[in-house]
């Protein structure tokens, strides 16, 4: 009876569980215990219900194997029938009860027939056509799958409208076929033959797919979990049972409940909501939440004070010790105006301790300051030091190791100043026939330093040939080149650069003289060979050159004696590398175009030399007048008589246009001026000499603006030297700086430069209309506190000397 209890019991607990999954988890096609079928027949008590709660084994595989088995389990378990929907419950117990005995007595009998077993075990008596079966409708001709949970005691009518809701298309365009043949609506999925619990696949189409096509709502790249899964849950006998489940993909989003970070990975972890209840922990009898420790309790608890805050005395029945007892002494008395006095005091002495602290600071930071501009006075006086040893050095290098054109004219320029010396020597000592035996060997000694000048000069001439060669030849032999978007530099060989490049290198090869026998011949068989390929006048020398050397070299002839030969060989070779017929890319290098219609308008007539040469040959002035000598008999001319040395101005032009540029970037007149306009201004406005303490050291001499607001023009400058250069930049008012005396000399140069750049168009745009200077490339200096300009009030100014 106890065991019948037990068992009793089980069933009620399982089968409430198995009414609430029955309540929640409806399938497509399946009713509830308390409400009736579709078709109006009674709901069967011994459904899936009874055989979930009993654990019962697995229902049959076909549907008459079903209704046989129920029968015999009908007559082997007498079970009553009910007689109405209110005894379901008893009815439900009191068969768990039967089947649980059956299972006993089948497990204690093992020795019985395999007939009589299975007429004891219970088995499943539910309807066949309540069971379900998994559906794969494979949508035409998009191919894509929709699995789905149907019962098969359904029609296909059902099965059309379920699939129609889904797909969101009306019935009467679906169409459905199984293994290829179109099935009818009435017909049920078990007539068509499919068997509970199992999984068939089927065909569905649209009849107007260019209206209704069929595509699934949900993408297919989303559907990462299958409609419909079998899982194994074990019954509490032990035993496992495979249940069908469709998962369901709800359309709204799931709520965010938070979640936490973790702290060394940074990963974040958020809180889902899951169908499944949380399993609840196990009672500890011990309160976790209270609220115990957001209340107070009042309390009352007498305390006694301690000895030294009690001001109780000895008396009767009480001792009270005065071992730690003190004697007050009262002291003097302090008026409100002593102590306010004295606070004063205190107050004045702080403050003396600091004002002190911060002089000291003050006097500290002036001393430090001082410092650093003495040692940036300096360093700027050592660094001009230098830069002026080594401008001299520099001279005297050019001196004695001429390799330009300006490093000869400075070595005529020096012999034409000691000439003079010479002869301002001999006029103011000498008379008569010895002044003149002295001028004869004065001009006998210069006679000779123009012919040693003129001996270095071709030297210097004959080792740079080498080199302009070169540079010639590698001009043209260079790839073409050019930017690209991003910065990248590009090159590019074209055939004819490849073929001034390997004439390049056979012209080097050729060069040489201490090659062997054998490779000097391998070059001059290759020199024939490259120039066989144009037959002309030039081509045919070089060959005959190359066959006599070959000649010679064969008898056995010096190598000192045919320096000549190969030297013409190599001069002929160049003359048919500049032909642009056998070398094409060297035309756009040639001084000389090739196409006489250039040089018909290009053409002028030198009236020394009496040649026609290109307008490049003559120099331009700054009033866009050419001159009528070209540069070649100019340099003569001075080589002959002025010998003139112009680097002085071409310095003093260079720095100029480097510190304009760097204040304004459009400033156009110092890049309109030439050396002979520098020239003019340094020797005819300002006399060589600086405008505030009349230096006349050429090396230390540069052109700065009068007035800084200004931009920099021949009528707004001041000649100084580069100590008074950075002393006038820092004046804000000139007028205040300066004395009036002085400001007129200056405004007197101003004028006579005026007057004389007047003359050149060029620079008469710019002599009413001088452009004002951007506020960014304005100077900014501190102001000077000392008088700088007061020491040149007994100077005068340059333009009386």
């Amino acid at each position: 009876m106890s065991e019948q209890r037990e068992n009793d019991q089980e069933g009620k607990e399982e089968e409430e569980e198995e009414d609430k999954n029955t309540e929640t988890n409806l399938q497509p096609g399946e009713h509830s215990a308390g409400f009736p079928p579709e078709d109006g027949r009674e709901p069967d008590i011994d459904g899936g219900e009874v055989a979930a709660g009993c654990s019962a084994p697995e229902a049959p595989e076909d549907a008459e194997e079903a209704e046989t088995q129920a029968d015999i389990t009908d007559d082997a378990v007498h079970l009553p029938e009910p007689q109405e929907t209110g005894n379901i419950g008893n009815s439900i117990e009191t068969d768990c009860a039967d089947v649980l005995e059956s299972v006993e007595e089948a497990e204690t009998e093992a020795d019985l027939p395999d007939d009589a077993e299975q007429l004891k075990q219970p088995r499943k008596t539910e309807n066949a056509g309540d069971s379900t079966a998994t559906v794969k409708v494979v949508l035409v001709p998009e191919g894509h799958v929709m699995t789905v949970a149907f019962a098969i005691g359904l029609s296909v009518w059902e099965l059309k409208c379920h699939l129609a809701s889904e797909l969101r298309v009306p019935v009467e365009v679906l169409q459905i076929s199984l293994d290829g043949r179109a099935v009818e609506e009435q017909h049920s999925l078990m007539e068509l033959g499919i068997r509970p619990h199992s999984s068939t696949r089927m065909e569905m189409s649209s009849t107007d797919p260019s209206s209704h096509p069929l595509r699934p709502l949900r993408p297919p790249q989303h559907d990462s979990m299958p409609d419909v899964i079998t899982v194994q849950v074990q019954t509490d006998k032990g035993a496992f049972q495979e249940v069908v489940v469709e998962i369901e993909r709800p359309c709204q989003r799931k709520a965010f409940l938070g979640g936490y970070r973790h702290q060394l990975t940074g990963a974040e972890y958020h809180h889902a909501a899951v169908q499944t209840l949380p399993k609840r922990r196990p009672d500890r009898g011990v309160v976790v939440f209270s609220r115990d420790t957001q209340t107070v309790e009042m309390q009352s608890q007498a305390q006694q004070c301690p000895v030294n805050v009690s001001i109780q005395m000895t008396g009767i029945g009480c001792y009270v010790s005065c071992m730690n007892d003190t004697l007050v002494v009262p002291g003097k008395y302090i008026t409100a105006d002593e102590f306010h006095d004295r606070r004063l005091r205190a107050v004045i002495r702080l403050q003396s301790f600091t004002r002190r602290w911060l002089a000291q600071q003050a006097v500290d930071q002036v001393r430090r300051e001082r410092d650093r501009r003495l040692a940036w006075l300096e360093m700027r006086e050592r660094s001009w030091r230098e830069e002026k040893e080594e401008q001299i050095r520099d001279r005297h290098q050019r001196w004695m190791k001429p390799q330009r054109r300006e490093d000869f004219n400075l070595l005529y320029h020096a012999l034409e100043k000691w000439r003079r010396e010479e002869e301002l020597g001999i006029n103011s000592s000498l008379r008569g026939a010895e002044r003149k035996a002295a001028l004869c060997l004065l001009l006998e000694q210069e006679t000779q330093f123009i012919a040693a000048i003129g001996q270095h000069r071709i030297a210097v001439q004959g080792s740079n040939y080498d080199r302009v060669v070169g540079n010639f030849l590698n001009k043209a032999a260079a790839p073409h080149q050019w930017r690209a978007a991003d910065g990248r530099l590009i090159e590019m060989d074209s055939p004819h650069t490849i073929r001034a490049r390997e004439l390049r290198d056979l012209y080097n090869n050729i060069g040489p003289s201490d090659s062997s026998h054998e490779e000097r011949l391998h070059v001059l068989m290759t020199l024939k060979h490259t120039v066989r390929e144009h037959e002309c006048q030039l081509t045919r020398d070089i060959v005959d050159l190359i066959d006599r050397e070959v000649d010679l070299m064969t008898r056995g002839v010096k190598r000192a004696s045919l320096e000549g030969l190969r030297k013409r060989i190599s001069t002929l070779f160049l003359q048919y590398i500049k032909t642009p017929a056998f070398n094409p890319e060297v035309a756009k290098h040639l001084k000389v175009p090739q196409n006489p219609s250039e040089l018909k308008n290009d053409m002028r007539l030198c009236r020394c030399c009496h040649r026609y040469l290109r307008s490049a040959d003559f120099s331009v002035s700054a009033s866009g007048h050419v001159i009528n000598c070209c540069r070649h008999c100019a340099r003569l001319d001075n080589i002959a008589r002025p010998r003139d040395d112009l680097s002085f101005y071409k310095n003093i032009l260079r720095k100029l246009r480097t510190d304009e540029q760097q204040l304004n970037e459009e400033a156009k007149i110092p890049f309109l001026l030439q050396v002979e306009d520098m020239r003019y201004l340094v020797e005819v406005v300002w006399a060589c000499r600086s405008a505030l303490h009349a230096g006349s050291d050429l090396y230390s001499l540069m052109f700065v603006r009068w007035e800084r607001q200004m931009d920099w023009s021949p009528w707004n400058c001041i000649l100084l030297s580069k100590e008074e250069t950075s002393a006038h930049l820092e004046l804000e008012d000139l007028h205040k700086a300066y004395e009036t005396t002085y400001i007129r000399g200056i405004e007197q140069k101003h004028t006579l430069a005026r007057r004389h750049f007047s003359q050149i168009p060029i620079i008469a745009e710019y002599l009413h209309s001088q452009p004002a200077a951007a506020l960014g490339n304005q100077l900014i200096f501190k102001p000077v506190t000392t008088a700088t300009g007061r020491h040149a009030t007994n100077t005068k100014p340059a333009s009386d000397h």
